[in-house]
C-alpha cells in the first residue's frame, strides 16, 4: 500500500498537467459549439474530454473532482443522446462548470481554493440536474453510473482484444473495466488466456489481455463505447445487444459458463459462422496495424520540465561563444586544416542550435484560442455582439516570448473590446453589421514574427486624445502633432480617453504598461486606426530570445551586432557619400532613390579612430527602410544573446549584448527603436540627449 501511495503521489504532477490540458480542450470545444451547435464530433470529443478528467481522477481518488465531473458528463451525454438541445445558457453553464473543475484540480495540487467558486459549486450542481432533467438526484448522493433511472434493463454482450502497445501507450485494461463495471451488473466475465505466450517469451511490456463479458444495465450503447474512450486505438471492441425476451435464459447460460480458459464462445442470438471470436493471430495484426511506426511516430510526445530544456540552451549558447572563439584561434594560426575542423564544428553547432531551439517552438494559436473565452464573456457584459476571427494560428513562436506577451495580448483584446467596438445599437446607426468583428493574427515577416489585433469599430477620435493631452500637459495646448505621433500618446503613462472608469478601462493603467512589456522582449508595437473604420495594432517581436543570426560590423573601436534577418544588402564604400547633418542624420542616393541614413558615431558619440571611406548597412523594419553608417563589416556571427547591463538600460535602440569569440562584448541593435531614434527630429518626442551618451564597451 505504501508503494503505491508513493507511486501515485509521483504521478500526481503528471495527472495535473494533463488535467488542464483537457479543460483547455473543454473550453475551446464549448466555444466551437456555440457556432457549430449540431457538430456530432464535437459533442462526442466534448464528452471524452470530461470523461478522461473523471476516469484519471478516479484512480488518484480525487473524490470532489469525480463527484462534481459525473454530473458534467451526465448532461453532456444527454446532448449526445439529443435529449437536451444546446442554448447559449446551458453553453454558460457549462463553461462555469468548467472553470469549476479547473479550481479542483488546482486544489488537488495544493493551491488555495476559491472561495467564490466554492460557494457556487452546490448551485451548478443543482443546475446540471435540472438542465439534464435529473433534478431528484441528491447533490451529495450523485447517481451511480450503473442506475439507469427510468430506463429499461437490457444485457449486452461485450468483446474487448486489447492491443500489444496499450501498456506502452499510457492505459490501464484492468481500470478499463473496473469503470466498465460500474455501469451495470456483470454476472460473468472471461478472460481469453490462450494467446499469452510462455513466461520465457513473455514481454512485460506488451499486453496479451482479451475479455468477453455480458452485462445487465439500462445504459446504452454509446456509453460502454464512452467507457472504452481512453483506448479505443488500442482494442478491438464488439458490444452486441441481446433481444430483451432472452434476458433470464442469457443471464443464467452466462452464470453457468466455463472456466475462464475455455474458448470464448459466440454471443448469443449471433450465429458462430458469421460472428466467430478473432483469433490472436487476427488480434495481433489489427494491433500491429494500428500501432503502425507512422501512427506511432505521430503520437509520440515527452514531456520536459521547461528548467531542463532552458539549461540546455544555456549551455548551447557558451558552446556558440567557445565555437566562435576556437574558429578565430584556428584561423589566426592559418593551419588550413585546422581551419576546415574548426569550420565542421561551426556547422554542426549551428545545426544543433537550430534543432535545440526549434523544441521551444510552439504554434501562437494555442494563446489565441484562450481568447474565445475572454472575447464571449467580456462582450456579454459589455451587451456587445462580436465575432473573433483567428488567422495563422499554426506559426510558431518561442514558448518563452508565448507566456510573456499573453497579459499584452489579453490587455489589447479587451480594450479593443471596450473602446473600439461599439454597440449594435451604435453600428447600425453608422450603417455598419450589427456584430463587430475582432481579428487576432500572425505571420512570421524578415526573421520576426507579426501580430496584429483588428477591429472594425469606431476607430481613435484624434481630437479627443489631443484634448486630453493637452488638459494633462503631454502637449502644449492647440500644439497639433503629426498623426503618428498623436496615436502615440495612446501609450503614454497614465492616458485614458474613457470617459468613466470601469472594470475594464478608464484609470489609465495598460497600454504604457504593455508598450513596456513588448519592448522588454525586443519588440515594438505601432498603432494605426481610421475614424469611423476601425484600428490595427501591430507587435512585431522576435522569434527566439536566446540565440540569433547576426551581422557584425565595427565603428571605431567597438563592435554592434545587428540581426541578420533586419539586414536588406550592404554597400562598401559609399559612406562617403551621404549628405550628414550635424546630428549625423541624412540621405544617399541609392539606384534613383533616396534612402535615410544615420551615423552610429554621431547618433553616439562613438571615439575612436575614423576610415576614409566607411560602408552602409541597408536594415529593414516593417515598413522602415534606412541607412547605417559604420567604418567596418566583420561578416555573418551567431549571437548568443544576453541582456542589456544596468549600465545601458537607459540606452535607445538597443536590445541586448553578446560575447564574441575574442572576449569582447557587442551591442545588439533593436532594429525598430533605432529606426525611430533615426527618425526623431530635434526637440520632438522624448528627450533627444543621446548624442551626449559615449558608448564604449
Amino acid at each position: 500500500m505504501t508503494t503505491d501511495a508513493d507511486f501515485l503521489t509521483e504521478a500526481l504532477p503528471a495527472f495535473i498537467s494533463e488535467a488542464e490540458e483537457q479543460i483547455e480542450n473543454l473550453e475551446a470545444l464549448l466555444l466551437q459549439l456555440e457556432d457549430q451547435p449540431d457538430d456530432v464530433e464535437l459533442l462526442n470529443a466534448l464528452f471524452r474530454c470530461a470523461h478522461t478528467v473523471k476516469g484519471s481522477a478516479g484512480l488518484f481518488g480525487l473524490d470532489a473532482i469525480v463527484a462534481f465531473t459525473h454530473h458534467v458528463e451526465t448532461l453532456l451525454q444527454r446532448l449526445r443522446e439529443g435529449q437536451v438541445v444546446l442554448s447559449p445558457a446551458l453553453s454558460t453553464l457549462l463553461l462555469r462548470c468548467n472553470d469549476q473543475i479547473r479550481a479542483l484540480v488546482a486544489e488537488a495540487l495544493g493551491r488555495p481554493a476559491d472561495a467564490a467558486l466554492e460557494a457556487q459549486r452546490g448551485l451548478l450542481v443543482t443546475e446540471l440536474q435540472l438542465a439534464a432533467g435529473a433534478s431528484a438526484m441528491s447533490e451529495n448522493e450523485p447517481r451511480h453510473r450503473g442506475d439507469a433511472g427510468t430506463a429499461p434493463l437490457q444485457l449486452w454482450h461485450v468483446s474487448v482484444a486489447f492491443g500489444r502497445e496499450v501498456f506502452r501507450n499510457g492505459s490501464d485494461p484492468l481500470a478499463v473495466l473496473n469503470y466498465v463495471g460500474g455501469l451495470g451488473t456483470i454476472p460473468h466475465t472471461m478472460c481469453h488466456v490462450a494467446g499469452v505466450p510462455t513466461l520465457e517469451a513473455l514481454d512485460p511490456e506488451s499486453c496479451h489481455l482479451s475479455f468477453m463479458f455480458s452485462m445487465l444495465s439500462g445504459v446504452s450503447r454509446s456509453q460502454i463505447e464512452g467507457a472504452f474512450s481512453f483506448v479505443l486505438d488500442d482494442c478491438e471492441l464488439q458490444i452486441h445487444e441481446v433481444p430483451i425476451p432472452g434476458l433470464q435464459a442469457c443471464v443464467q447460460d452466462d452464470a453457468a459458463a466455463g472456466p475462464p480458459e475455455a474458448p470464448c464462445p459466440s454471443f448469443p442470438g449471433t450465429p458462430a459462422e458469421t460472428a466467430p471470436r478473432p483469433s490472436h493471430e487476427q488480434r495481433r495484426s489489427v494491433a500491429a496495424s494500428a500501432a503502425s511506426p507512422a501512427s506511432a511516430e505521430d503520437q509520440r510526445f515527452i514531456r520536459v520540465q521547461a528548467h531542463r530544456l532552458d539549461a540546455v540552451i544555456n549551455l548551447l549558447g557558451e558552446l556558440v561563444i567557445a565555437g566562435a572563439g576556437a574558429e578565430l584561434l584556428a584561423r589566426q594560426t592559418q593551419q588550413r586544416q585546422l581551419v576546415e575542423a574548426n569550420g565542421q564544428i561551426s556547422r554542426l553547432i549551428e545545426e544543433i542550435r537550430n534543432g535545440t531551439l526549434q523544441l521551444r517552438m510552439v504554434p501562437i494559436g494555442e494563446t489565441f484560442a484562450r481568447f474565445r473565452r475572454v472575447v464571449r464573456d467580456t462582450a456579454s457584459d459589455l451587451g456587445k455582439s462580436v465575432q473573433l476571427d483567428i488567422l495563422g494560428g499554426d506559426t510558431e513562436l518561442d514558448k518563452s516570448v508565448v507566456e510573456r506577451i499573453a497579459d499584452p495580448l489579453m490587455h489589447l483584446v479587451r480594450n479593443g473590446l471596450d473602446h473600439g467596438l461599439e454597440t449594435p445599437d451604435q453600428r447600425a446607426a453608422a450603417g455598419k453589421p450589427p456584430q463587430g468583428r475582432l481579428i487576432l493574427s500572425a505571420h512570421h515577416e524578415a526573421g520576426s514574427i507579426v501580430i496584429r489585433i483588428t477591429d472594425d469599430g469606431r476607430g481613435i477620435q484624434r481630437r479627443k486624445v489631443l484634448e486630453r493631452a493637452w488638459s494633462r500637459g503631454l502637449l502644449e495646448p492647440g500644439v497639433v502633432p503629426e498623426d503618428s505621433a498623436i496615436l502615440r500618446l495612446i501609450f503614454e503613462p497614465g492616458f485614458s480617453t474613457a470617459d468613466t472608469v470601469t472594470n475594464l478601462s478608464g484609470r489609465g493603467v495598460g497600454m504604457d504598461v504593455v508598450r513596456s512589456n513588448i519592448e522588454a522582449l525586443r519588440g515594438s508595437v505601432l498603432l494605426k486606426s481610421v475614424e469611423g473604420q476601425g484600428s490595427t495594432i501591430e507587435i512585431r517581436l522576435p522569434l527566439t530570445l536566446a540565440i540569433i543570426d547576426g551581422f557584425l560590423v565595427g565603428v571605431g573601436h567597438s563592435r554592434f551586432i545587428f540581426p541578420l534577418d533586419a539586414v536588406v544588402e550592404v554597400i562598401e564604400g559609399r559612406a562617403g557619400d551621404a549628405l550628414l547633418d550635424a546630428r549625423g542624420r541624412g540621405v544617399v542616393e541609392l539606384r534613383g532613390q533616396v534612402l535615410p541614413v544615420v551615423s552610429l558615431r554621431a547618433l553616439y558619440a562613438i571615439d575612436g579612430p575614423t576610415v576614409s571611406r566607411g560602408s552602409i548597412v541597408v536594415v529593414e523594419a516593417g515598413d522602415c527602410r534606412f541607412g547605417v553608417l559604420v567604418d567596418v563589416l566583420l561578416g555573418q556571427h551567431q549571437t548568443v544573446i544576453k541582456p542589456l547591463g544596468r549600465l545601458f538600460h537607459s540606452l535607445r535602440g538597443m536590445a541586448g549584448t553578446s560575447i564574441l569569440g575574442n572576449g569582447e562584448v557587442a551591442l545588439i541593435f533593436d532594429v525598430p527603436t533605432l529606426g525611430q531614434l533615426a527618425a526623431d527630429s530635434p526637440g520632438r518626442g522624448r528627450r533627444n540627449d543621446i548624442a551626449q551618451e559615449r558608448v564604449t564597451v
